[in-house]
């Protein structure tokens, strides 16, 4: 049994929020091959989780925000917003499933952040995620600016 308590929290967050990336995974599924990818997702605000879906071979997705804030944004085909939850606990908003062939992304908005995610397996790098062409790649010097102006733009503050 694995206790998902404060402690495995604020550790995951603090390696976070120390990560490059601004996001840990605590992984629960003990292989890529597992049919169920169950995991622990924490992130800090300023991580970019580029816009992508999950399709050939299709798989849905759900997230459970646990501690903190975070936005799941559905987009359009074109880079649209169509749909933005604000994930928060203690508003009792809790999760969303995310159907596969949907655009979809995260925003953390509160420092500490952690969902819970479960995703059909099995997880293969090559696969896995389709990012969208309108968005820019994790890494890319537009990404930060790009975030930055979705954050202002759907005020989520």
């Amino acid at each position: 049994m694995i206790a998902i308590n404060n402690e495995l929290l604020f550790a995951l967050s603090d390696e976070a929020a120390s990560s490059k990336r601004k996001r840990k995974n605590y992984n629960f599924h003990k292989e890529p091959q597992a049919r169920i990818q169950r995991m622990l997702n924490a992130m800090e605000p300023g991580t970019y989780v580029r816009p992508h879906k999950h399709e050939d071979p299709d798989k849905l997705e759900v997230f459970f925000c646990i501690k903190g804030r975070i936005a799941v944004i559905e987009w359009t085909e074109q880079g649209g917003i169509i749909r933005i939850e604000i994930l928060d606990p203690l508003l009792g908003n809790y999760g969303v499933e995310v159907p596969a062939r949907t655009w979809h992304s995260l925003v953390s908005l509160e420092a500490g952040s952690v969902a819970w995610e479960v995703k059909d397996g099995p997880y293969d790098p090559a696969d896995d995620k389709h990012f969208a062409p309108w968005a820019p790649a994790e890494g890319d010097p537009d990404a930060e600016g790009w975030l930055n102006d979705l954050i202002r733009k759907v005020d989520l503050k």
